[in-house]
């Protein structure tokens, strides 16, 4: 799994401590994320603020915590995550799980790859002291450590 969290979450996808006016610039910052590390196009980033305008916030999925991602597209380049963390948290309409503070995007090439990604991420982040040690690390070493348990 370390090198899959390596290779799917590099240090070029994380953006740590952010400040976002809005849910739609937190989604932008998790785009620029999965653009620094070239798994994406720009479009995607829009891919992903048009799946939340017609879906609905269904993309925060614990409190705190949204997954910011699309259907498989031409703007997926490579299957890859980024790691958004705001400095200030921001409302995305889900009343259940709002504020968020972290922003993990996700780009997936195909279903599968999508699924694969998914599961990995979950199972690391359904700890809940895994949890609160991700808002304290300072380092993208440090939060692949606490996410390969």
């Amino acid at each position: 799994m370390t090198a899959t969290l390596q290779e799917f979450l590099p240090d070029s996808s994380f953006l740590l401590d952010q400040s976002a006016e809005d849910w739609r610039q937190a989604i932008r910052l998790a785009g620029e994320g999965l653009q620094n590390s070239g798994f994406t196009t720009a479009a995607y980033t829009d891919e992903m603020i048009a799946t939340v305008e017609k879906m609905g916030p269904y993309i925060v999925i614990a409190p705190g915590l949204a997954l910011a991602h699309s259907r498989p597209s031409a703007a997926v380049l490579h299957t890859g995550l980024s790691w958004v963390r705001l400095s200030t948290p921001v409302p995305f309409g889900n009343k259940a799980n709002d504020p968020v503070s972290l922003v993990i995007g996700l780009a997936g090439r195909d279903e599968n790859e999508h699924l694969q990604v998914m599961s990995a991420i979950a199972k690391a982040l359904s700890n809940p002291a895994a949890k609160d040690s991700l808002n304290d690390a300072q380092t993208p070493e440090a939060i692949r450590t606490i996410l390969n348990g």
